[in-house]
């Protein structure tokens, strides 16, 4: 089943790695990249929106990960298996290491390879070319450690409540959610 809507429907969403644990912010990404935070999500349909992550030179292991952490690769040739550790693959290609992560999170389709790969952009830096796409949007808050609480996940901007029809508390701000902690 397709939704005729999906080119209205697709939003930007814009995330900042620095400081970010690898594996947290990839999941976070691949659900956002599948569009499963939506009402119209369909596993087979393209759904998903467009991500944009900078400073992803600025992202962390946990552990001994960044000596003990191999991305390997076959030149093709007769004994051409290469590897890398992740301290290395961080000097080389420091945007490799998340998409990597992100894209191995999602099942090799057509619709990862036609659709979800090219809505994602990683940069190492700060600067990036989207700025009139995301509109002046601030990036999402950090993943947190612990998924607790009425953490919004990126669905709501961080500083709106959201009215519940309910007599709930209102949704926590980033800095609320760390204060409580």
């Amino acid at each position: 089943m397709s939704f005729p809507g999906r080119a209205a429907n697709l939003a930007w969403h814009h995330i900042d790695a620095q400081n970010q644990v690898v594996g947290r912010l990839s999941t976070h990404v691949a659900s956002l990249l599948r569009g499963k935070h939506k009402p119209t999500y369909h596993p087979n349909t393209d759904c998903g929106d467009a991500i944009v992550i900078t400073n992803a030179a600025g992202v962390r292991f946990t552990g001994k990960k960044w000596d003990k952490q191999l991305y390997r690769w076959h030149t093709g040739y007769p004994g051409g298996l290469r590897q890398r550790t992740a301290k290395e693959q961080l000097q080389l290609q420091p945007t490799k290491i998340l998409r990597h992560s992100i894209l191995g999170m999602l099942r090799a389709t057509n619709l990862r390879h036609r659709h979800m790969e090219k809505r994602l952009f990683i940069y190492p830096g700060a600067e990036h070319p989207h700025a009139k796409e995301l509109n002046g949007k601030a990036p999402l808050p950090p993943v947190p450690r612990a998924r607790s609480g009425k953490f919004h996940f990126g669905l709501y901007p961080h500083n709106e409540v959201v009215e519940d029809d309910d007599e709930e508390e209102p949704m926590l701000t980033m800095e609320e959610w760390e204060a409580q902690r």
